[in-house]
């Protein structure tokens, strides 16, 4: 198992970045998210999961353990492989999809692509006892998210906006 890598950011894309680990270039599949916050050219420290398949072996990379560990407990749940894992922590923070599943929020889950309502059903289904409670006291928004300057309407669509991925900056 590679469980983390670190090296300088070579390329960057929308789902994958190219890290250079002595000499040797990685791909690693991310989420957009993640995507945004690598420069090519800087030093990248990822916590990975590898996925091995018969035809493949895919390395999957988060910014932080608590997401890698998300990934890897959505992936549990079956009919879910590694392609709507990524598409479900694209779409919400790992302490987001706890709050929905400790909801019971069937609407929100649907919005991940790839997750119908049967789907979603299975995952609250699946996930409660393993997914845990939220750790952010906020319990909506991104993990990460900055708190609002000034409050208002500004810091609520500043909360939205990186609630939906967008960086603080």
């Amino acid at each position: 198992m590679i469980a983390s890598v670190s090296g300088t950011v070579l390329l960057t894309k929308q789902d994958h970045v190219v890290i250079e680990v002595g000499g040797v270039g990685l791909q690693v599949s991310t989420t957009p998210a993640t995507g945004v916050e690598l420069r090519s050219g800087s030093h990248a420290m990822l916590s990975t999961t590898l996925v091995v398949r018969e035809d493949s072996l895919t390395l999957y990379g988060f910014l932080s353990a608590t997401d890698r560990d998300a990934f890897q407990i959505l992936q549990s749940v079956s009919g879910i492989g590694p392609r709507i894992a990524m598409a479900a922590l694209a779409t919400y923070s790992a302490d987001e999809l706890r709050s929905i599943v400790a909801r019971k929020d069937e609407a929100s889950l649907t919005k991940i692509s790839g997750i119908g309502k049967k789907g979603a059903q299975r995952l609250i289904l699946e996930l409660a006892d393993k997914l845990g409670p939220p750790t952010d006291a906020s319990a909506g928004y991104r993990a990460n998210a900055q708190p609002s300057v000034g409050g208002g309407w500004q810091g609520q669509v500043r909360e939205a906006l990186i609630g939906l991925g967008w960086s603080a900056r």
